[in-house]
């Protein structure tokens, strides 16, 4: 397995916390394959928190690209404001 820096490290931490960010994004950007962010998970984690974690994740169709139900990356709450040109519009 490749040497990762510890912000590096962080970064894979976050992503594979993050309930939307799928095991194959963290694989395009950090060349790791789920059983690899799996091992990473349990050797930085307190042992509770990996428990928490893998809770969490197993099955979670977010985690997995190909359980997904959309096609788009992200949901968008109706009520986020809208952006354009670097600006927030107003409702």
């Amino acid at each position: 397995m490749k040497e990762f820096t510890d912000r590096e490290i962080d970064r894979i931490i976050e992503m594979a916390w993050e309930d939307r960010t799928t095991f194959d994004a963290i694989q395009f950007q950090f060349g790791l394959k789920e059983q690899e962010v799996i091992d990473i998970m349990r050797r930085e984690m307190k042992p509770s928190s990996f428990r928490m974690w893998r809770e969490r994740v197993q099955g979670r169709s977010t985690k997995h690209q190909k359980k997904r139900n959309f096609d788009e990356g992200r949901f968008k709450c109706s009520r986020q404001r809208a952006i354009s040109n670097n600006s927030i519009s107003k409702r």
